[in-house]
């Protein structure tokens, strides 16, 4: 199966990994290039879009807002976001989006992007809030990948989220490190969490979220 959003590579048919990552893609993986919000000063503009010129497959990310570390989002974080939508857009590539805490704001931030409109679709890696935003992501031809607290007995609010989401645009992750490679649960074990949640088969849980990652990729619409 398809480790939606990984930053090191560990054993799955395939995985999108995403910068920053540990280690090369394997046969069939899919690279996207991006800076992380926690390292917006680092971000070269002129970089990225070599790097995506050079790789007509890969798409953009993990890029966004957070808030984790700060209460207050910073300007120049808003910037390097804005800037890498703008590239995104330019040149049609899918978006992985992060968002920890400040959803609402990504969100905005995409609507009010003119450039982000040549941006296929999105994937809202770590998506755990609740479920107002759900229509605005439909929209944007956004997907919302499920991790590890699907198999958290206490994470209650998250398992409704995940009855709730529709099954057509949810794909599974793993948000594995090289750290936490060794700990995080495989995808298979994600997805028979997830149809356990929603009372349907294994069968079809599976071919649903592999289905979704092909659609993400190519910016069909479901």
């Amino acid at each position: 199966m398809t480790d939606a959003h990984c930053h090191f590579r560990r054993g799955e048919s395939r995985h999108f990994l995403c910068e920053p990552f540990d280690g090369e893609p394997g046969e069939g993986d899919e690279v996207f290039y991006g800076t992380h919000p926690w390292n917006f000063e680092s971000f070269d503009a002129d970089r990225l879009r070599r790097r995506l010129q050079a790789s007509p497959r890969s798409g953009v990310g993990e890029i966004g807002l957070d808030r984790l570390r700060q209460r207050e989002i910073p300007t120049g974080m808003r910037e390097v976001f804005a800037a890498q939508l703008a590239i995104a857009g330019e040149l049609g590539r899918p978006v992985v989006l992060h968002g920890a805490k400040c959803w609402g704001e990504v969100v905005k931030t995409i609507i009010a992007n003119a450039a982000a409109r040549g941006i296929p679709s999105f994937l809202f890696h770590g998506f755990s809030r609740a479920d107002g935003l759900l229509e605005d992501i439909i929209a944007l031809n956004g997907f919302i990948s499920l991790g590890p607290a699907l198999c958290n007995d206490h994470a209650h609010n998250y398992h409704e989220l995940a009855r709730r989401i529709p099954l057509e645009r949810i794909v599974l992750e793993s948000d594995a490190t090289v750290h936490s490679a060794g700990t995080a649960p495989s995808i298979e074990q994600l997805a028979i969490r997830l149809a356990e949640l929603r009372g349907i088969s294994l069968s079809l849980t599976a071919s649903a979220v592999e289905r979704n990652c092909e659609r993400f990729l190519s910016g069909e619409q479901p």
